[in-house]
């Protein structure tokens, strides 16, 4: 087994460096996707939103959000739940 090297460090940051930078850059353009759609599946809402599934439900229950239901999905109207967001305030 061969020691490890000032240089091996130097290229593992390196490498570390590039990587991280190559998955915010996928970040960034999943970010730029997801806001070009208005309508937005229930898990990415609820963590966007920070509500519980329950809250959800009853918002689409109570006919505050408009929702489609596809296969068996519920997909939100991403802009109804800012202004019903807003609406509170």
């Amino acid at each position: 087994m061969e020691p490890i090297t000032k240089q091996d460090l130097e290229a593992l940051g390196n490498q570390i460096v590039k990587d991280l930078e190559l998955l915010m850059n996928n970040k960034d353009e999943q970010n730029e996707v997801d806001n070009q759609f208005d309508w937005m599946r229930s898990k990415k809402i609820r963590k966007l939103m920070d509500i519980s599934p329950a809250t959800l439900q009853n918002f689409r229950i109570s006919g505050k959000i408009r929702h489609k239901k596809i296969m068996g999905s519920y997909y939100y109207n991403k802009t109804d739940l800012l202004n019903l967001f807003e609406d509170e305030r």
